[in-house]
């Protein structure tokens, strides 16, 4: 991802701009609140827009502002409250500097998203943010009743996860993860069947089946084509689940808390021995060349489907997926084929050690220029509502989902009916996962909501969250990361990228002169702060 607004200029002008936007919204948004019901307690109508992110067509996916989807959602929620909603694109790959962007320029959504907190924290910090805190209890009522209490820190409801602790003030809210499962390695396992190999249990056999498919081409694709590994510019993802075992499974939570930096956790002990073992696999020409090229997903997945990638690290979930298609897709391409999620790279401790999230997700937030903060509130209040979200993860029999022992078993819409998401979750911004409203019909249905045998799903599952765990939560409201933020994203691929590639020789002096530019690039002033404000929940 690129931002056009860098450093010190990009942080002068979103400052510049969201000053007049604070001070034109703190008379104006009082003025919409005053006036907002009419006589006779109807709400007057309100004109609101919200953030959609834009995954692209690919795999017969629909333009996000404009399909039955949203198009359900604009009549209901103009039946129901009153307001009008136009959607406004996002590419989900670029949230970071396109929201950087809007937000300097004063005119972003009403209703915005995004998966990095920090990014948040920078608005917040620069006054660009909606206080939701007053509302909590009057216009939030239905989204503090469905998120309910905040497991991680007893004695705060989720609603309130990113409350300041000292004003009290809740700039952001966010969507809660229905599970918490992270990634999975997914390996082909008719190349292991066609060269006698069993799954792989450790990153030993897991190597050596790479190393089979590159010298024995079991897919018979052409030795110079097969790809026995691939992955993207975001190596952080797509190559998480080995790396991430290679960190001292022994760290303390405080280590572990203030050296995560981003989500990075490029600081820990052991994560840079991780990054070394990709270098291996890069230079034993195990990992796909042209990686370094792939800033979106298309083409490794277009690689995937076409039957030239032997193994791949992805969402718990990926292959399954009917909005990604790349299990599907693959089979109708090469009939006989069949991938599986293996769980194989142990730690020091011969434990196959995992992340999983913490069940906040995404944020949202109301940014200050919203002429009608009012509306936006009640607009993210309806999504809570189950006959809301129900709909928008289910959609209407026969055409989306069918029902199957009493449970919705969700198959993959046509046209204007697909889901760009799993789920929808673009469009139910308040939660990221599956809810039929009862815990037991949840669980049934997560694995009915996948057009493959349920035990397949469960087994991915299982095996995303043996030894898995999220990173510790610590109550604070922390600043330092925000305006480094799109930095520090772009110059930690970078490294990434560049030290898997570089040959072996060079790749101590290939890391360490990467890291120490990303520290003096405001890693280690996040770090810092992350030091000074820890303390034991």
């Amino acid at each position: 991802m690129k931002c056009i607004r860098k450093g010190i200029r990009g942080k002068t002008l979103i400052a510049v701009a969201l000053a007049g936007m604070t001070a034109f919204s703190m008379t104006a948004c009082s003025k919409k609140q005053a006036s907002g019901t009419a006589a006779g307690g109807k709400s007057q109508l309100a004109r609101i827009t919200v953030e959609v992110f834009d995954r692209g067509t690919d795999g017969g996916k629909s333009d996000p502002t404009k399909n039955n989807w949203t198009d359900w959602i604009q009549q209901k929620v103009l039946e129901d409250e009153n307001i009008e909603v136009t959607f406004v694109r996002v590419s989900r790959w670029e949230e970071i500097a396109a929201l950087n962007n809007l937000m300097a320029a004063g005119n972003p959504p009403d209703v915005c998203l995004t998966y990095s907190a920090e990014l948040v924290g920078n608005f917040r910090d620069l006054g660009g943010l909606y206080d939701m805190s007053p509302h909590i209890d009057t216009l939030l009522v239905d989204l503090k009743q469905f998120l309910g209490p905040d497991l991680a820190i007893p004695g705060r409801d989720f609603i309130q996860r990113n409350q300041d602790p000292t004003t009290g003030q809740v700039f952001s809210i966010p969507a809660k993860r229905m599970n918490t499962a992270q990634r999975n390695i997914f390996i082909r396992k008719d190349w292991l069947d066609k060269l006698g190999l069993p799954l792989p249990t450790t990153k030993e056999e897991f190597y050596n089946a790479l190393a089979a498919f590159k010298e024995q081409d079991p897919g018979g694709v052409g030795k110079n084509r097969v790809i026995p590994f691939s992955m993207t510019t975001d190596v952080v993802w797509t190559g998480g689940n080995i790396i991430i075992p290679f960190m001292d499974p022994n760290i303390s939570p405080k280590e572990l808390w203030i050296n995560t930096v981003i989500d990075r956790p490029f600081l820990v002990p052991g994560y840079k021995e991780g990054v070394r073992f990709l270098n291996k696999m890069y230079n034993d020409g195990l990992i796909d060349r042209d990686f370094p090229l792939y800033k979106s997903e298309e083409e490794m997945t277009n690689l995937l489907k076409s039957g030239m990638i032997g193994s791949i690290c992805h969402n718990w979930d990926q292959i399954y997926r009917e909005s990604a298609a790349l299990l599907s897709d693959l089979q109708k391409n090469v009939p006989g084929a069949d991938m599986v999620p293996v769980d194989c790279i142990e730690s020091s401790d011969r434990i196959t050690h995992k992340s999983a999230y913490d069940m906040a997700g995404l944020n949202y937030f109301i940014p200050a220029s919203c002429k009608n903060p009012e509306a936006a509130l009640r607009y993210i209040n309806w999504l809570a509502r189950f006959e809301n979200y129900h709909f928008l993860q289910v959609g209407p029999e026969s055409i989306v989902h069918d029902i199957v022992d009493g449970i919705p078993k969700i198959k993959n819409g046509e046209g204007l009916w697909i889901q760009n998401s799993a789920q929808n979750i673009d469009y139910t911004i308040i939660m990221n996962g599956l809810d039929l409203g009862d815990p037991d019909l949840t669980a049934r249905a997560l694995a009915n909501a996948y057009p493959w045998p349920a035990d397949v799903i469960a087994n991915a599952y299982t095996i995303s969250m043996r030894n898995a765990k999220p990173g510790p939560i610590i109550p604070v409201t922390l600043s330092a990361a925000g305006p480094v933020t799109q930095t520090l994203v772009d110059k930690g691929n970078s490294l990434l990228i560049g030290a898997v590639t570089t040959s072996p020789g060079n790749f101590d002096k290939v890391w360490d002169e990467g890291i120490a530019d990303w520290l003096a690039s405001g890693a280690e002033a996040v770090r810092q702060e992350r030091t000074e404000k820890y303390f034991q929940p």
